[in-house]
């Protein structure tokens, strides 16, 4: 047993209305004292509320799929190998704007995420 290795089986799991969000580290988990990563799914046509970290900087990095993603009052077009990098306090979301389940990696600058949602 490896305290720092979070097998498939052990990935927490968060389900949302619009998808789900699955963690593999962070401090709840007790695998960082410095970040938190996950993954992020959003099903076709759906979107994650608007929100900002109040407490953190975020990367988020599109995997597959296709989303429209806002930051204040701006929004980018991203596909699989885009990557935005979205500062502590900016309101944003994604929206799934595909036919197919939208998947990136989330990754934050602390290992306990604050959210503030809209």
């Amino acid at each position: 047993m490896h305290p720092e290795l979070i097998e498939a089986d052990e990935v927490v799991v968060d389900e949302q209305e619009w998808g789900r969000l699955e963690w593999m580290v962070s401090g709840a988990l007790g695998n960082s004292s410095t970040m938190t990563i996950g993954r992020c799914y959003i099903r076709p046509g759906q979107q994650n509320p608007r929100h900002h970290h109040p407490n953190c900087d975020e990367v988020l990095h599109v995997l597959q799929g296709s989303i429209e993603h806002s930051l204040d009052d701006r929004v980018f077009a991203m596909g699989p190998g885009d990557t935005v990098s979205i500062p502590s306090g900016v309101v944003h979301n994604a929206r799934n704007v595909g036919a197919d389940e939208a998947i990136f990696v989330i990754a934050f600058s602390t290992p306990d995420r604050q959210v503030v949602g809209e």
